[in-house]
């Protein structure tokens, strides 16, 4: 979604050393529709050569707030290139694909803005109250679209995915690292606004509705931890 401009080099230390589980959440870097504000779920679209800037400075700051206490082996990333080059130019070469990680499905509303979708289903549609699967099959179908840089990329109109679906999928995702986050461990994932403030939300028991108050822009960080027994927020859009 639409980026913000406001500097995205402020630091959120650990406050002291690392003696419990954490999980960062890794925002990719912009794209050129996240300039645009056009729905990027599963197209599968490159970053600008701002977002590839973008993505060095986040490793940068994620070096500089946490220092050497990532594990290779306990770096996720969504399978999408987006988020790939994002993990690889922030430092993290070796990162597990997960596809939980992939963005929420925005099926009929893929590649348009919202303005875009509420003229062609001849209704205001707004995706956290309706969700991409009340749009009219008429929105369907596969096609080709020219980024700004000149590349095509082919973005496909499906069903969607509902809501609930993708907190279910953040949940898996959250259910397997829990060992990790016992054993006191640093999990980094690196993936896209909607899923990780979903995510965000299972952490917390929140309704995945809750999601839409938590922004996070691109190439932004977010620590999520637990603090007396509960499930909270440490840092976010850092």
């Amino acid at each position: 979604m639409a980026d913000s401009q406001h500097d995205v080099s402020n630091d959120a230390s650990t406050e002291g050393p690392i003696t419990q589980g954490l999980i960062v959440l890794l925002r990719h870097g912009q794209t050129a529709w996240s300039v645009s504000g056009q729905h990027t779920g599963r197209t599968d679209i490159p970053l600008t050569p701002i977002g590839e800037t973008q993505a060095l400075q986040a490793g940068q700051r994620l070096a500089a707030a946490f220092g050497g206490s990532f594990s290779p082996d306990m770096v996720y990333t969504s399978p999408l290139k987006r988020a790939r080059t994002t993990a690889r130019l922030a430092g993290f070469h070796d990162a597990t694909v997960v596809d939980g990680l992939a963005e929420w499905d925005y099926g009929r509303a893929e590649g348009r803005t919202r303005d875009d979708v509420a003229k062609a289903n001849g209704s205001d549609w707004v995706l956290w109250r309706d969700g991409p699967q009340s749009l009219s099959e008429r929105l369907g179908g596969d096609w080709d679209s020219t980024l700004p840089s000149g590349e095509t990329v082919h973005v496909h109109n499906g069903p969607g995915e509902s809501l609930e679906d993708a907190a279910k999928r953040a949940s898996g995702v959250l259910q397997n690292v829990s060992p990790l986050m016992e054993q006191g461990k640093v999990v980094v994932m690196v993936a896209h606004a909607h899923i990780l403030r979903i995510l965000t939300t299972q952490w917390l028991g929140l309704d995945p509705h809750a999601a839409r108050l938590f922004r996070l822009d691109t190439a932004h960080y977010s620590v999520l931890s637990r603090y007396r027994g509960d499930n909270v927020i440490n840092h976010w859009n850092c």
